[in-house]
């Protein structure tokens, strides 16, 4: 299978993922501002998870770049990954139509940090089958932030118990972390597509 097909299959699922994050979204059954106020839960988890869906879609995109052929053992790393991040819209909703309850909290982290988790292998197998010499694994090197996210997911999920909010922050830190795709990443796409 080539690449292009990876990521096109790629790029529809979490098409469908958004799709159903956003339906999820329903309107106040009141008219004035005060009844859309009373949404800010739903709408706040519907945000940070379209936020992490992008990076997810964004980080996907630049890796490939890198990544000369496919084999089998990466088609079952992508969709092991795309199982993951295909619960996100379950957690979202349940998070934010709970108001971030504990448990709902919780278990939002825990689809968050089995994504990192599942992102890693993908990554590790890539990783074996180019080599040490492999673009990616040049680009990439230790890689601090995949192996930062999943200690901040547990950290997270812990929390949910103490301060909701507090694993809110974990969470919301994470993404920042990874927000801006990773500048080695587009250095070897740029110095690869130099004529």
């Amino acid at each position: 299978m080539s690449r292009d097909r990876l990521t096109a299959f790629t790029d529809g699922v979490l098409a469908i993922i958004v799709t159903i994050m956003v339906l999820e979204l329903k309107p106040p059954h009141g008219t004035t501002l005060a009844d859309l106020a009373r949404l800010w839960p739903v709408f706040l988890s519907y945000v940070l998870s379209f936020i992490y869906v992008a990076i997810y879609w964004n980080n996907h995109h630049h890796f490939f770049q890198l990544v000369e052929r496919v084999n089998g053992a990466m088609l079952w790393a992508n969709l092991h990954l795309l199982f993951w991040l295909s619960l996100i819209p379950f957690t979202t909703a349940w998070m934010g139509e709970n108001q971030f309850a504990p448990t709902p909290t919780a278990l939002y982290g825990v689809s968050l940090l089995m994504a990192a988790l599942a992102w890693g292998i993908m990554q590790a197998v890539i990783f074996r089958d180019q080599g040490a010499e492999g673009a990616l694994h040049r680009a990439l090197g230790r890689d601090l932030k995949s192996k930062l996210s999943p200690v901040l997911y547990v950290a997270g999920i812990a929390l949910a118990y103490v301060d909701t909010r507090l694993s809110g922050l974990c969470y919301a830190g994470t993404a920042l972390m990874w927000l801006i795709p990773d500048p080695r990443v587009e250095h070897h796409i740029r110095a690869a597509t130099k004529p």
